[in-house]
C-alpha cells in the first residue's frame, strides 16, 4: 500500500503527494487525495474543479504514458495557488486535441485549460510532470 505523504517543500509551502498505479483505478485515489489537500487548507470551493483536473491529468497518464506508476501532488505555494500535479516517466507531450461532436474522448486537456488559471508541462530527463493551477480563495 502506498501512504500518503504530508510534508513542507523546499519553499515550506505545504503538499501532498501519492504514489499510484498507472491505472484508471487511480483516478478515484487522485480525487480523495485532492478533495483532502483542499478541506485541509479551508478551500472546499475548489473541489469540483480541482477533482475534475485532477482525474483528467491522471486519465491522460493511464492513457498515453505506458508507464507502471504515476505520481499525484497538490501542493499550496502560496495562499491564492493550488498546484495540482501528475508525473510519470514518459517523455511524450501531452497534446489538446479538438475532437469532433461525435467523438466520446479527447476533450481532456481542453477541460483542463478552461477551468485551470493555467497549466503546462515541465520536462525532466527521465519523465515530466503535467500540472494546472487554480486561484485559491477561501471559504466564506
Amino acid at each position: 500500500m502506498t501512504m500518503t505523504v504530508t510534508r513542507p517543500n523546499a519553499i515550506g509551502a505545504p503538499g501532498y503527494s501519492e504514489t499510484m498505479p498507472c491505472e484508471p483505478e487511480s483516478a478515484s485515489r487522485a480525487r480523495r487525495l485532492v478533495r483532502a489537500a483542499l478541506n485541509t487548507w479551508g478551500l472546499g470551493n475548489l473541489i469540483g474543479d480541482g477533482t475534475l483536473i485532477i482525474s483528467e491529468l491522471v486519465g491522460n497518464s493511464v492513457r498515453h504514458s505506458g508507464c507502471r506508476l504515476l505520481r499525484v501532488s497538490v501542493r499550496l505555494p502560496d495562499r491564492d495557488r493550488v498546484r495540482l500535479a501528475v508525473t510519470d516517466k514518459c517523455l511524450r507531450p501531452p497534446i489538446a486535441q479538438a475532437p469532433d461532436s461525435n467523438e466520446e474522448c479527447g476533450r481532456g486537456l481542453l477541460l483542463v485549460s478552461a477551468m485551470a488559471d493555467r497549466w503546462d508541462t515541465e520536462y525532466r530527463a527521465w519523465g515530466k510532470t503535467v500540472w494546472a493551477e487554480l486561484r485559491a480563495k477561501a471559504d466564506s
